[in-house]
């Protein structure tokens, strides 16, 4: 609508909510900027490293707060695969799995847009400014990305080869339809345990290169100073052991409808200790033996 001062009063707010210390900034709205674009960044790291797939990222389904919201036809990947879509209403892919740091920057930059007026009168100088803050959201997402990646492989310290190990962990995957929960959850216990080691490589169905890749990993943890009890604690407290597994969902929902409501509330409670053992419900971290290449989840889930 071109109304500059209602967007200047919102991002006065804006900032008097979220960022107060950026009010005394020499440009307090390209600093809010900035600081959105951070935590979408750290928000969007953190999705990815949990195998979540949102499903319906328009711009009016991302916050300044960096929180997630409206993610109705959400759900969790089984198998890893970048081109992972379930929204029904996501038909060419634009939400898919993979695509969600792509589709959060051009999301951002719908934002700066709004807010070249408030950062620079001179449109010139306004675009320089609010395109550069964008463009540092690559740097920003591979910073977050790699980090939870690290965690994830029970890395504290920092080497330049180790996102290289975990995207090559994450192309055998791909290539063996395992699963990406699983395989970071049993990677966990494979110092400490044969049998741990086992039954990851029987989630690759060919061992050869996940063979390789373990003895690399094993050779890049020997360079932590952390024990294997250590290590597989800083693991397990970045891959949960149980995600909602659509097919567990639908098995709650349809009971919900049929007027039963326990199943419900046991995955509810399985779910609120997402990253513990719970050996009575070992079920529920498991894919269904069957998947169904069509699911879809919808708005309204």
């Amino acid at each position: 609508k071109g109304d500059t001062d209602a967007v200047r009063i919102l991002c006065d707010n804006v900032i008097a909510r979220h960022d107060p210390a950026l009010a005394s900034h020499d440009n307090p709205p390209l600093a809010m900027l900035q600081a959105v674009i951070a935590r979408q960044a750290s928000l969007i790291a953190q999705w990815m490293n949990i195998g979540f797939i949102h499903g319906v990222m328009n711009t009016d389904n991302m916050t300044v707060s960096g929180e997630t919201i409206d993610y109705g036809p959400c759900a969790f990947m089984d198998a890893y695969d970048l081109k992972q879509v379930f929204s029904s209403i996501d038909y060419y892919g634009r939400y898919a799995y993979g695509n969600q740091p792509r589709i959060a920057q051009w999301n951002l930059a719908r934002l700066a847009e709004t807010l070249l007026p408030q950062i620079q009168d001179d449109q010139d100088e306004a675009v320089a400014l609010a395109s550069d803050a964008v463009n540092q959201f690559p740097r920003l997402f591979e910073a977050a990305v790699t980090a939870g990646l690290r965690a994830k492989l029970g890395l504290v310290t920092k080497e330049p080869d180790d996102l290289a190990l975990a995207q090559d962990l994450l192309e055998l995957m791909a290539a063996g339809n395992a699963d990406f929960t699983l395989v970071f959850r049993r990677l966990s216990a494979v110092e400490s345990s044969p049998e741990a080691a086992e039954s990851l490589r029987q989630l690759f169905g060919v061992t050869g290169g996940i063979d390789s890749w373990i003895t690399r990993w094993r050779e890049r943890v020997s360079r932590e100073a952390m024990s294997p009890e250590e290590r597989s604690a800083v693991m397990r407290a970045a891959s949960p052991a149980f995600i909602p597994r659509n097919h567990r969902v639908e098995e709650a929902l349809a009971a919900a409808v049929a007027g039963d409501m326990a199943p419900f509330r046991r995955l509810h409670a399985i779910l609120a200790r997402p990253f513990e053992d719970q050996p009575e419900a070992e079920k529920f971290m498991r894919p269904p033996a069957e998947p169904d290449p069509h699911y879809h989840t919808f708005c309204g889930t």
